[in-house]
């Protein structure tokens, strides 16, 4: 039997620095964008975090794109 693949939704994360820690290493915070279309490309994801980091100080360190699928055995 085939199985059908049903695109849900998508969740964006993006890890981004915010400073330094006094040792001078690092500090890192994320935020999630929830409900991203569950048929955006990993390009489209990438590109609009790096659009919406372009406008904010923080500099972009990761982007996570977390698809989330029903599987149906038909």
């Amino acid at each position: 039997m085939a199985v059908t693949v049903i695109p849900l939704s998508s969740m964006l994360t993006v890890k981004y620095q915010t400073g330094l820690t006094p040792e001078g290493t690092p500090v890192f915070k994320q935020k999630s964008l929830n409900n991203v279309s569950a048929d955006a490309t990993e390009q489209d994801a990438y590109d609009v975090a790096a659009a919406i980091f372009n406008l904010v100080q923080n500099p972009m360190s990761k982007v996570y794109l977390r698809k989330n699928y029903e599987l149906a055995n038909e």
